[in-house]
């Protein structure tokens, strides 16, 4: 029967992926299982391995100060900014960086944002060749994967280098230098899991290329060091290419990272005998990637907050390089195409449109495993303001924010605001009009009062990350109310093996306990929810919006939801979910679906605060009490259904979850509920707030928010 399943949801998967992407990755599987991929990226030639390993060389073959090769001498990328300018932009928050290279010294690391932990350079258990890694025939360590990967990125290495550009303390060069040593012995060439993906290679590749060229200048950077790193940057580049089809079959972040890493590589190693097809090879799949992953409205293609952000920081990285002075004419001719840089301007607008104003963070949409590129930063992991500066000043001419911290990305890309710089509130206006976002998502801002909310409506053209459709969060003076639960992880064993991609922890309705759409895979969702706006009104003066969207994703229990929210400017937010009997387009109703009793479950993923239940007189209505930083907030659920008729007796009531464990109410409860994940690896209890009700169609409830 799993066999059977298994082979249904193949066919189905290539059906509804394309036959395009599925080929592709039949070709890469082929390639793996082979051998071929073992055979065409063998170990380096012998003068791409670490000195050290070449066997039988030579003394005089082992010192890199004879005759160092021409093929691998580093060419400068980018001019760092001065101590001064960096100390005057990143101001009292320099101590944060300081803090983390000092933390670095000692062997410790903050991944994806979080809190410190060891850095551990050596894989622990014994290498064998990536491919081993990549066709499962060799399992990793009891570790999840990203955890190794992340600190194979050298994220680290660029803070060591921002520290050492800001106060010019050799430590932080001869640290880099020495955890880079440990890391190329422990992890040569080709061998173990820092090799298995050609997006980790070229992430790496990126990191290093940044970090050499502001330690350039300093005494820890010897000729030797430097040949070495050299050798090592062209077997990270020759590493790239043979793997390409897995990224265009994923056609995703996979292969707009491995383009960059490839263009960086051309024009890093500019007397390589590959260093020219290295820069084309990635000019041509980065603009292509770029074209295919960006709709014309802005949305990325991953349907991902955070992602989409990493795409802009790798555009961020290719555009300064090459518009750097440092860099020599190779005579290319590469041009930015004009669309490539109308989707990112695109981009910058649909991603900044979603911006809380107060703290400059966004709704935790879709998956978010902590993933940055070159984050250049003293802000925040969840702020998003040192990235959406950056690209609005490159992609469209102009600053989003007064100058501040997040201002830095800017002196290392290069990037000078012109003098006449459009406000802010002109930036709103423009980015939040219903036109600017198409359906997906739609935000919701009203004039005089410190709220909105952003409602997910997703016409999918590629696969989601997450079953999220008609989900809603709210927002109320940098405050995020009704929260979305993020990724937490994607490699521990159940429950916690991409659990929170699933409609139940996010706030939308349910129905049977079934997802709207069909889980193939960890990764993988099928018969993709659509979602469209039926409706959207909005006040001349502000004080009034409403937007209704449905999507169609229970058609298979003749079932369409539709979500009405309206918010007035008083604070009053409503949220009204109705469930209708589904009618394909030219056909009758079905007169037998409204009869049947259906479980239907709606949540509310809320903030740890205290809070209190209050039930009503009616019976058919209840009201929560959350007592706020900033003063309280209700939140009364209606039943608004004319099936069902509650008592004194058999009241509508909630059941509340925290952290996995029931608190309030009745019913069964999943470990994974009442957790809100704000970057990978790291959960925090919250509020899991649920109604279920069993009728017949149609179903209406209704969620009043009052805020002060």
């Amino acid at each position: 029967m799993r066999l059977l399943r298994s082979f249904l949801h193949g066919l189905k998967a290539a059906r509804q992926l394309g036959a395009g992407q599925v080929g592709l990755y039949v070709v890469y599987q082929l390639g793996l299982r082979s051998g071929y991929y073992r055979w065409a990226i063998r170990r380096s030639p012998q003068g791409e391995m670490p000195s050290r390993l070449i066997s039988g060389a030579s003394p005089a073959a082992q010192d890199p100060l004879e005759s160092p090769p021409p093929q691998y001498l580093l060419s400068p990328l980018f001019d760092s900014p001065s101590p001064e300018s960096l100390a005057s932009t990143t101001g009292h928050r320099s101590e944060d960086l300081l803090v983390e290279a000092e933390e670095i010294l000692y062997g410790q690391v903050r991944l994806f944002g979080g809190e410190p932990v060891p850095l551990q350079l050596a894989y622990p258990a014994p290498l064998k060749h990536w491919t081993a890694y990549a066709d499962g025939q060799a399992r990793p360590a009891e570790i999840d994967i990203k955890f190794i990967w992340e600190v194979g990125r050298f994220g680290w290495a660029v803070d060591l280098a921002r520290a050492y550009r800001l106060t010019d303390d050799e430590r932080y060069a001869e640290a880099f230098w020495n955890y880079w040593e440990t890391f190329q012995a422990a992890n040569p060439p080709y061998l173990g899991p820092q090799w298995a993906s050609a997006q980790e290679v070229a992430i790496r590749l990126i990191s290093l290329a940044f970090a050499y060229n502001v330690f350039q200048e300093s005494i820890h950077s010897t000729p030797g060091r430097t040949l070495e790193l050299g050798r090592s940057l062209a077997a990270h580049a020759r590493r790239i290419p043979a793997t390409l089809v897995y990224a265009r079959a994923q056609n995703n972040n996979h292969l707009l990272t491995e383009a960059a890493g490839l263009y960086t590589a051309g024009r890093l190693l500019p007397g390589h005998p590959h260093a020219r097809r290295w820069r084309q090879l990635g000019w041509r799949w980065f603009h292509h990637a770029l074209q295919a992953q960006i709709a014309p409205d802005g949305a990325y293609l991953q349907h991902s907050a955070n992602y989409q952000r990493l795409m802009l920081q790798a555009c961020l990285w290719v555009w300064s390089l090459s518009n750097s002075d440092r860099i020599q004419d190779n005579n290319d001719n590469l041009e930015w195409p004009a669309v490539s840089v109308e989707r990112l301007a695109a981009a910058t607008r649909w991603l900044a449109a979603m911006q809380d104003a107060d703290t400059g963070r966004l709704p935790n949409l879709g998956p978010n495993d902590g993933a940055t590129l070159l984050a250049l930063s003293t802000c925040p992991f969840d702020d998003y303001r040192p990235a959406l500066q950056a690209a609005s000043l490159a992609f469209l001419g102009e600053r989003r924010y007064e100058p501040g911290p997040w201002d830095e990305p800017l002196l290392w890309f290069g990037l000078r605001p012109p003098e006449h710089s459009a406000s802010q509130v002109a930036f709103e206006q423009e980015e939040t009009s219903p036109e600017c976002l198409s359906q997906s998502p739609q935000v919701i801002r009203l004039s005089g009062h410190p709220s909105w909310a952003m409602l997910r409506v997703a016409s999918y053209k590629s696969r989601p990350g997450h079953s999220d459709q008609l989900h809603l969060d709210l927002w109320w003076r940098g405050l995020n109310l009704a929260q979305d639960p993020g990724t937490y992880l994607y490699n521990a064993p159940p429950p916690w093996d991409n659990t929170l991609a699933v409609s139940s922890v996010h706030n939308t309705i349910t129905l049977e306990g079934q997802d709207p759409m069909t889980r193939a895979g960890r990764f993988l969702w099928l018969d993709w929810a659509q979602g469209e706006v039926i409706d959207r009104r909005d006040a001349p003066d502000g004080s009034f919006v409403r937007v209704t969207a449905q999507h169609e994703g229970y058609r298979r229990f003749g079932v369409i939801h539709r979500r009405m929210v309206s918010a007035r400017n008083n604070g009053r937010w409503k949220v009204v979910d109705c469930l209708l009997p589904f009618t394909a387009p030219g056909r009758r109703i079905r007169q037998a679906v409204p009869a049947r009793l259906l479980a239907t479950r709606l949540h509310w993923l809320i903030p740890d605060w205290p809070w209190e239940v209050q039930p009503d007189d009616n019976h058919s209505s209840f009201s929560v009490l959350l007592e706020s930083p900033h003063g309280p907030i209700h939140l009364r659920i209606e039943d608004r259904s004319i099936s069902r008729r509650y008592s004194q007796e058999f009241p509508l009531m909630p059941q509340i979850v925290r952290a996995g464990e029931l608190v309030f109410g009745a019913g069964r409860c999943s470990p994974t509920w009442g957790w809100s994940s704000p970057t990978y690896g790291a959960r925090l209890p919250a509020l899991s707030l649920s109604v279920v009700i069993a009728g017949s169609l149609p179903v209406t409830l209704a969620s009043i928010w009052q805020l002060p």
